[in-house]
């Protein structure tokens, strides 16, 4: 199938899915959506038990999308871009210092949490799995989804200090997720193989650094060229011309083009710079056509996640060690996220709770299963597999349902 049937399908299928979210269900767009492809896939795996043309057609349709490619490659920087372009500057830039803490050490704590606690767990089950790959695992399930919890966090009027350090960390502990994963993957591709902590200081540096770098270039490039002009349409094309323009360049030269797309969205969306380079028309433009972006990926990443599952190697053992990950990469989240938490609690007058409140609504997405799907066979890809889709499909769900709710009754009293 070409390309344009395969976005095709998947548009009417969103639609189709969205459309039964909002008349009947009226759950958030992400959850719902997910929940009905869930549904839509298991109705079709039962059907195929005495008629398979459903379920061949659907596994068929599957196996054409590089799910692991269309997402880190091409929607993750739209989305990222269109996340940052409504976040909140300024208070952006009174929580930097824990935002930043968050997005790095904590990524990094709970990386490494993660591998090494449930690298004797595994063992302990009769898996044959290696420790570097079990660190791969926690780098790949560390990241949380900005995508799948801002919508949330709207919704439930969470306080603005709360919600941009939710959004403000999953924006960026995406693209550090994906370098330490990068980084990892290297060092396990060469079991054998002497690496210098040079290259692997250099990988790093080269890959946030240069992304941050880029991102700031963008955005000032793109900033002064809809400064020079007053035309709504060709400014919203500029903005487009950034995100893909910008994504092709940190590709070209290995840079973090999600790092780079948070930046410039940042820098296009701050409101001193709106207020100099977009008319009141232009911004209203920019501001609904990243909305309608970001909905539109939306419907068809969280379609592409329910669909995901007709890939899984649904061995019982494989999902019993799912469900013991659940509550230990919960764990390892809490406790990367305490001592940051606790040291700049007073200065920056955090909601009560905070660490309770960034553990559960600290939601896993796309991003994890699109890294699980880029593992190699023998770095138990099927069993890794298997435990991301699960840990993630628990987290949107379970958590995301919930969360609302347990913000609200946390927050009742805390006035913004």
């Amino acid at each position: 199938m070409d390309y344009f049937g395969i976005a095709s399908i998947l548009i009417v299928l969103s639609a189709l899915f969205g459309y039964i979210n909002v008349r009947f269900l009226k759950m958030p767009i992400t959850i719902g959506l997910m929940v009905i492809t869930i549904v839509f896939t298991l109705v079709a795996v039962v059907i195929g038990q005495f008629d398979d043309t459903l379920l061949q057609t659907e596994r068929e349709f599957i196996s054409n999308i590089n799910f692991e490619t269309l997402l880190l490659d091409v929607m993750l920087s739209f989305l990222l871009f269109a996340g940052a372009l409504h976040t909140n500057f300024e208070q952006l830039k009174v929580q930097r210092w824990p935002i930043l803490v968050f997005a790095t050490i904590g990524v990094m704590t709970s990386t490494l949490l993660v591998g090494a606690i449930i690298y004797p767990l595994l063992i302990s089950m009769g898996f044959n799995v290696s420790f570097i790959h079990c660190l791969l695992f926690g780098a790949l399930i560390s990241p949380t989804d900005p995508i799948a919890v801002l919508g949330i966090l709207k919704k439930v009027g969470a306080p603005k200090k709360l919600e941009t350090k939710i959004v403000g960390e999953s924006l960026f502990n995406d693209g550090v997720g994906v370098v330490i994963f990068l980084t990892i993957y290297a060092i396990a591709k060469k079991p054998n193989a002497a690496i210098e902590f040079s290259e692997i200081a250099t990988l790093f540096v080269q890959e946030v650094g240069g992304g941050i770098l880029l991102g700031g270039i963008l955005g000032w490039i793109t900033y002064k060229l809809m400064k020079s002009i007053d035309n709504y349409e060709v400014e919203v094309i500029l903005t487009l011309a950034a995100v893909m323009g910008g994504t092709l360049i940190a590709h070209k030269f290995h840079l973090s083009a999600p790092l780079a797309m948070v930046t410039a969205g940042l820098i296009v969306g701050n409101d001193t710079i709106r207020e100099t380079s977009m008319s009141e028309i232009t911004e209203t433009y920019v501001d609904k056509f990243w909305e309608l972006i970001d909905v539109l990926l939306n419907t068809i990443l969280f379609v592409m996640i329910g669909m995901e599952m007709l890939v899984l190697t649904m061995d019982l053992n494989y999902v019993y060690a799912g469900l013991i990950a659940i509550p230990l990469v919960l764990a390892c989240r809490y406790i990367s996220l305490f001592l940051p938490v606790k040291l700049f609690a007073k200065r920056l007058d955090f909601v009560p709770k905070t660490t309770l409140i960034m553990t559960w609504g600290g939601l896993r997405g796309g991003i994890s299963i699109a890294l699980a799907l880029s593992l190699t066979p023998d770095m138990s890809k099927d069993l890794f597999l298997v435990i991301t889709y699960i840990v993630v499909i628990v987290s949107i769900v379970g958590q995301g349902l919930s969360v609302g709710p347990i913000i609200k009754g946390i927050t009742k009293r805390y006035v913004n």
